[in-house]
């Protein structure tokens, strides 16, 4: 029988991104982690040090602790390779080297493991150990790696990769996804006989109250008569931001006033600043919080762009944040993606075809005169996101899914189940 400590239920949270990491799943993690904490979990978590998205760990988080107590939350960090250079072999070895660390590191007796996908190979390795020491998990799927790796073009890799998928959910009494469109996957391509529930993405910050600054403006080398269509996180290649370099091309040639901006890190920022600049294009380093949240309310438009091809890889975390903003979206990505989706039942911008950077600066350039229609954009993602993607309702779902997999004796030693209902299979 699992112990609880101080009379709580125990939750194991194991991924590799945690706070402090900015953007990608980490905030998520860390906000879920948190939550739970404040409502009367005992919390643990095992994850790697913040790495994302600079894929090293900057020097300011370098002497962060290998074991301290944030918010509650009891977290341990373990160090494992992390590639510069992306392909199949580095990012098997980025998740299998913390799969390993965190297989041989102390569990401390949970009442029941969540496995936070990506990293994938790390979580089946996990899962094995939960399952021989009858431990109950629950595997929070962020990003479905068959479907990415179809996209890729690697059918015989995908082929691999789905039994791996299939295998953890299948392993799992639950399973977590995030939009109902991974949920159809998991049930109707892979076949999973595991419940599956859907818990939103949150927006993990509230409403921006920044208004423009001019003092950024400034700082950041914006002018007064700038429109600003600003990307903010990673840059990779699901990204596709070559489409953005092109687009910032054309403005150059046009003599237009549109200035992209890509603010963040990832392992294709070189080869995107090695194509050739021009004045309507510009790089910015990762941002603290409050720098950040200002950078994004000094904008104009905000952008997300994803490369041909990209369907239901994943739905880009930077859309919660960019919600807050009160500014409209512009989604340059195919029909057929999450994100398309997300950005037309929001309301909260036009959506142009991906890879077509023609169609982006033309949508870019008519936001920026038909002001009216961008303030009406901004208000309807914040609509969007105070009615779907709060907080709370994120954590009373996922603390419906976890009562229903510990044990009788652990929900007893609980505050009561909040009667949010979760959508499961």
């Amino acid at each position: 029988m699992p112990d609880s400590r101080d009379g709580r239920a125990r939750v194991l949270m194991i991924g590799v991104n945690y706070s402090p990491e900015p953007t990608g799943i980490g905030p998520y993690t860390a906000g879920m982690a948190e939550g739970l904490a404040a409502r009367g979990w005992d919390v643990d978590v095992i994850s790697g040090f913040p790495h994302y998205p600079w894929w090293r760990v900057p020097e300011e988080h370098a002497a962060i602790p290998s074991v301290q107590v944030r918010e509650g939350v009891r977290v341990s960090r373990f160090s494992h390779f992390i590639p510069r250079r992306h392909n199949v072999v580095t990012r098997a070895l980025h998740e299998v080297t913390f799969g390993v660390r965190a297989l041989f590191a102390s569990w401390r007796s949970p009442d029941v493991v969540v496995l936070v996908s990506p990293a994938l190979l790390a979580s089946r390795m996990l899962a094995l150990r939960a399952k021989l020491t009858r431990v109950p998990v629950v595997s929070w799927i962020q990003d479905i790696y068959t479907i990415g790796t179809r996209e890729a073009g690697n059918g015989a890799f995908a082929g691999l990769i789905s039994r791996v998928e299939r295998g953890l959910a299948n392993s799992s009494e639950r399973v977590v996804v995030i939009h109902d469109r991974f949920r159809r996957v998991f049930v109707e391509d892979l076949h999973v006989k595991t419940p599956v529930d859907v818990v939103r993405n949150w927006s993990h910050v509230p409403d921006l109250k920044h208004a423009r600054s001019e003092a950024m403006r400034e700082r950041l080398g914006w002018a007064e008569d700038d429109v600003v269509v600003l990307h903010a996180g990673n840059m990779g290649a699901k990204q596709g931001l070559e489409n953005v370099v092109r687009a910032s091309h054309l403005a150059s040639e046009r003599g237009s006033v549109v200035r992209f901006v890509l603010l963040g890190d990832g392992n294709a920022r070189e080869q995107l600043e090695s194509l050739q600049s021009n004045d309507r294009l510009q790089f910015i380093d990762p941002l603290g919080d409050d720098d950040f949240h200002v950078a994004l309310a000094s904008a104009d438009i905000l952008l997300v762009n994803e490369r041909p091809g990209l369907t239901e890889m994943s739905v880009p975390s930077k859309l919660t944040t960019y919600f807050a903003t009160g500014l409209p979206v512009l989604a340059a990505v195919d029909t057929t993606s999450t994100t398309h989706d997300e950005i037309v039942n929001s309301g909260a911008g036009p959506c142009v075809g991906a890879g077509d950077p023609a169609a982006l600066l033309d949508a870019a350039e008519d936001l920026a005169a038909s002001p009216g229609k961008a303030e009406e954009f901004g208000r309807a993602g914040r609509r969007y996101r105070r009615a779907l993607l709060t907080e709370e309702a994120a954590i009373n779902a996922f603390e419906q899914v976890l009562g229903k997999v510990v044990s009788p004796q652990a929900r007893e030693d609980l505050t009561p189940l909040n009667s949010t209902a979760v959508p499961s299979a």
